[in-house]
């Protein structure tokens, strides 16, 4: 099934300042929303459901979590709430923070509502005078009973001149559905956005870009995300699309990050990316694509059904989030757009990253998957408390990766992995059962016991043996200790949001000028504390005066501070003495893969 890209034509409607998306009639079995921007200045969409026929009492569930593993209880933006039938007032009933009982909707009925929207970046639902952006599941009930239903959607009040992209079904003047989780899986941008799309392996690609001086980014952007996608088809030798759309957001602001579909994805970046350094760009828009198989179709079981009303937990983000990031790295190196110093440059902070969180030794990549949903809380975040399953997923995969070259002789790979667990799985619209059906896959292809590296180091959380692993690419794993600026202070930022202090050290500079755990971080030295909070922080020099913009009870206040001297242990990867031929050669077939491989790609 497919439920393509498309631009619905606006201008032979502007003028009325209505546009309506969906068929003119509305199906007797079909849900019908619509959804009315009249109030961007403040903020309010007004939603309405036209209800089919059914059933006298009807509950609606607006989901509690989207986007990001965490419940965010999206009702606490909704500001009231009516059901009528016919002009008829209906009772409704609450029964509980997110869900209401309708009764008297036998001859189908219309509930009314309103939310407040105005979350900025991939994971959130805005609108405002520049523009509309949303994730559906964030603003949109669904019907109890109703959810696998074919559904249209309407908008209105949209403001003159503004555009709509979306990855939903086109059909005639307006956009549908197959279902409600098809429905929220589809981002939606309304505004004065710039566009450029191109042919490429397996089809259409839409690049949707809001930005300041549109010609040049997508000068800028086009190139890579051409080498990203061909490349990425290629690994997979699949196109289970033939049109998908990138919807790009680039602001001064700090913060950001991307969110994958399944036709698509959502990311934001400061526009100083595409400016001071393109990495976060290239590796971000590599790391999303790849979502559409690993997590949207290669999907584990405990992903799904999709819960609404609480969380989903599942142990295998370590390889839906984790070792997407592998596949991210390797494909950047066989498209041209990362070389091996880099790379290898990365790893080693990535390994800098695991081993000097202590609780790398009391919590596993799965525990980590499980506990995803506290990461929301600062506490979770400190590094004697939790490790990241991005982080060390990525680092498994790597370790999964050579060791499956190992017992084959390089001829059973990573790349094998997805390509075989696409099959049975993405292929056949099933669910892998986390951890034990990926262990099973590895076996199957490599046909050795694999058995004693997921007890060990996916599920377990003994040391990882790096060069057990590395020596045989002539690769090992060094350590030095280096000068650092200390801040005095550790703080821990939950996605979106601004970093918060959880320990200040006693004594500290820190200490001294006033900082206290709870003071959430709002600037550093004149810039928003965001996504590039930690990177900063460790750029900072001893001695390097720091001023901070902190929020305690909701007052700001001013501190500064003259930066620390610490010393830091960290991990680098180099050569083995005297590295052989073979070894490099290995190496080169790891990094860059089979030059068959590279040759051929899906059409």
């Amino acid at each position: 099934m497919s439920f393509f890209h498309f631009r619905l034509p606006l201008a032979a409607l502007a003028a009325s300042g209505v546009i309506v998306i969906g068929q003119a009639a509305l199906a007797a079995d079909r849900v019908q929303y619509t959804i009315s921007l009249a109030n961007p200045e403040k903020h309010l969409v007004e939603v309405t459901i036209d209800v089919p026929p059914g059933p006298g009492e009807r509950e609606i569930q607006l989901p509690v979590w989207n986007a990001l593993y965490q419940v965010r209880d999206f009702s606490q933006y909704m500001n009231w709430i009516r059901a009528d039938s016919a002009g008829k007032p209906l009772s409704v009933t609450q029964l509980n923070k997110s869900r209401w009982k309708i009764a008297g909707a036998e001859n189908g009925a219309r509930v009314q509502y309103e939310m407040f929207s105005d979350l900025p970046g991939p994971y959130g639902a805005q609108l405002n005078l520049q523009h509309a952006f949303f994730n559906l599941a964030e603003i949109l009930c669904y019907i109890e009973g109703k959810r696998g239903d074919p559904i249209e959607v309407e908008f209105r009040n949209i403001p003159a001149g503004w555009k709509i992209a979306t990855p939903l079904q086109s059909e005639g003047t307006g956009f549908s559905a197959a279902n409600y989780d098809q429905l929220v899986d589809s981002p939606v941008e309304i505004g004065n956005f710039n566009e450029k799309d191109f042919d490429a392996t397996c089809g259409k690609y839409r690049v949707i870009l809001d930005a300041d001086d549109a010609q040049a980014v997508f000068e800028k952007i086009i190139p890579p995300i051409q080498r990203v996608v061909s490349a990425e088809a290629a690994w997979m030798h699949d196109c289970p699309f033939q049109n998908y759309m990138f919807i790009y957001h680039f602001a001064e602001s700090a913060g950001g990050g991307g969110m994958e579909h399944s036709y698509g994805t959502a990311i934001t970046l400061p526009r100083r990316d595409l400016d001071a350094g393109f990495d976060q760009f290239i590796s971000i828009t590599a790391h999303e694509f790849f979502h559409l198989w690993n997590v949207k179709r290669i999907r584990p079981q405990s992903l799904e059904p999709v819960d609404y009303t609480k969380e989903n937990d599942t142990p295998a983000l370590w390889f839906s989030e984790g070792v997407d990031s592998t596949v991210a790295d390797y494909v950047l190196l066989r498209a041209g757009l990362l070389d091996e110093q880099h790379y290898l440059n990365h790893l080693g902070q990535q390994i800098t990253e695991l081993e000097t969180r202590p609780a790398h030794l009391t919590q596993s990549a799965e525990q980590s998957s499980l506990d995803a949903w506290l990461e929301k809380y600062p506490y979770y975040n400190l590094a004697t408390r939790s490790i990241s399953y991005y982080n060390k997923g990525e680092l498994l995969g790597v370790l999964l990766d050579l060791k499956m070259r190992d017992s084959t002789d390089d001829r059973i790979s990573l790349e094998d992995l997805f390509q075989f667990m696409n099959e049975p799985y993405a292929k056949q619209g099933k669910f892998f059962h986390d951890s034990e059906s990926i262990r099973q896959a590895v076996e199957t292809l490599s046909k050795s016991d694999f058995r004693e590296f997921f007890q060990k180091y996916v599920s377990g959380v003994q040391e990882l043996p790096w060069d057990n692993f590395f020596s045989r690419i002539g690769l090992r794993v060094v350590t030095a200790e280096v000068a650092f600026g200390n801040p005095g202070f550790r703080a821990t930022r939950a996605f979106d949001q601004s970093p918060t202090v959880v320990q200040v050290e006693p004594s500290s500079a820190a200490d001294r000028a006033g900082l206290k755990p709870g003071d959430v971080v709002l600037t550093i030295n004149g810039q928003r504390a965001g996504r590039d909070f930690a990177r900063n922080m460790a750029e900072l020099n001893p001695g390097t005066v720091l001023r901070i913009t902190i929020s305690r009870d909701g007052i700001e206040h001013e501190l500064q501070w003259s930066i620390d001297a610490g010393k830091q242990k960290v991990f680098r990867l180099q050569d083995v003495a005297g590295v052989t031929l073979e070894q490099k050669s290995r190496r080169a077939a790891w990094l860059f893969g089979k030059s068959e491989r590279r040759a051929s790609s899906p059409q």
